[in-house]
């Protein structure tokens, strides 16, 4: 995530019996290491030191729709004001205190001590917050800051956000089961229904013309495009442009799409390529109406600012295991060294599918999980391999962190849904910074 997309409300706290140049001096130096990181800040480096003055400040980053906030314990201050700011504003909150000097003499700014009253006062109140204790130009504390605020903002951004499902799950697909009030009461999602059947008239009118444009287009990109049903092959790609202007017109973030037997039955095509394609354009699609997965995807999109996959863990050796789709994930996750296939669907035999192997790299895999019946974050790491493709559609080999044996032993004593995400780089710690926000445990891999 960039930081120049991160709102952070800025407010330093200090007490005036303490020395308060020395505290403006902290203060101006974070506030000034923040605004070269790149974020958008509000509030001011103005110590405040009265309830007055938080009222002040708190008017000020309501008006701001602020992802965060960062407090610096300027100089020492008890739990009053730190207080005041957290029940007024419920935006997650870090608090940022700074080492001096010890040289005898006078203690100048107590800092330490300051925070850890504040601690002490929010956790008595039952209100979240994390915290910092170094200079402020230290470049471990500004990550921890980088983690938070991303997390930070994936939280604002999650409340609000609508994600669409298309038909039910699947009979025995308890994975992908859908808990509405939930979803919307611990992340703020909102779950909207659609039915099969209005869809797929829907598809059947798509402008042929448009259908036209994406095909020429797919012909470039995937080779044996020209080899596959083309009737069929125009029918994924007129799901494909319905998928897209249904999101576009409900406002929809990301769509769970019931993708078997009807798309085949009634359709004529597959839904895989449709999904690949709002996947590579960040409107992540899980296919069995898996919600929790494309939220896990959404997440894992906006933590990384690329496209993710849904996939199954379908094989596990010694040292690897192998995730794998029918052929749904981004176009922009192919091993550059061979170009993208069209294909058909392994079981049903009817196109249009994305057939390719995963390009090399690190990688997080992540789950929105219920498989307790509770809300909890799965976070895990690997590298992907480079290898041939394992089995028709996409396919990756994945050495994980934990080692296979490990990751083989949670998914199945833990009871895990069969799908995870995944999304390139290393954003555990951003993962697990969103789980503390969102009061979910976490399970690691």
């Amino acid at each position: 995530m960039n930081t120049s997309d991160i709102r952070i409300g800025f407010v330093a706290i200090a007490r005036p019996t303490f020395d308060l140049e020395l505290a403006r001096e902290m203060a101006a130096q974070l506030y000034g290491a923040v605004q070269r990181a790149g974020y958008q800040l509000f509030g001011s480096q103005e110590l405040v030191m009265d309830g007055g003055a938080v009222d002040a400040r708190v008017d000020e980053l309501k008006a701001a729709d602020i992802d965060m906030i960062l407090m610096a314990q300027a100089s020492f201050a008890d739990s009053t004001m730190i207080s005041q700011l957290a029940r007024a504003i419920p935006a997650p909150l870090l608090m940022w205190a700074f080492p001096e000097d010890q040289v005898g003499g006078r203690l100048r700014i107590n800092s330490f001590c300051g925070v850890n009253l504040a601690a002490h006062g929010l956790r008595r109140a039952g209100l979240g917050y994390d915290a910092v204790y170094a200079p402020p130009e230290d470049p471990i504390a500004l990550a921890k800051l980088r983690d938070f605020a991303s997390a930070a903002a994936v939280k604002s951004r999650l409340a609000g956000t609508r994600v669409g499902r298309l038909g039910e799950s699947p009979d025995g697909f308890d994975t992908c089961l859908v808990n509405d009030a939930g979803l919307r009461a611990r992340l703020g999602v909102e779950v909207v229904q659609f039915e099969l059947a209005p869809f797929f008239e829907r598809v059947r009118q798509a402008d042929r013309t448009k259908v036209r444009a994406v095909a020429d287009a797919m012909s470039g990109v995937l080779a044996g495009y020209g080899a596959v049903d083309g009737e069929a092959a125009n029918g994924t790609l007129g799901a494909y442009l319905s998928l897209d202007g249904l999101a576009r017109e409900e406002e929809l973030s990301g769509l769970a799409v019931r993708c078997w037997p009807e798309f085949f039955t009634d359709l004529g095509c597959a839904a895989c390529g449709a999904m690949s394609l709002l996947s590579d354009a960040m409107r992540p699609c899980s296919c069995e109406a898996d919600v929790n997965g494309t939220i896990t995807q959404l997440i894992l999109g906006w933590i990384s600012g690329e496209p993710a996959f849904g996939s199954d863990i379908v094989a596990f050796d010694v040292d690897e295991a192998t995730l794998w789709h029918c052929g749904l994930a981004p176009l922009s996750m192919a091993d550059a060294d061979a170009q993208p296939e069209a294909t058909i669907h392994s079981n049903r035999r009817l196109p249009l599918l994305m057939q390719f192997a995963l390009k090399p790299g690190r990688v997080t895999v992540a789950r929105l999980s219920e498989a307790t019946g509770e809300f909890r974050l799965v976070i895990g790491g690997g590298e992907m391999l480079k290898a041939p493709p394992a089995f028709t559609g996409t396919s990756g080999r994945i050495c994980f962190d934990s080692g296979a044996a490990a990751v083989m032993e949670s998914l199945l004593s833990e009871g895990l849904e069969h799908h995870v995400s995944i999304s390139y780089g290393d954003h555990q710690a951003v993962l697990k910074s969103l789980a503390r926000l969102l009061e979910m445990p976490v399970l690691q891999l």
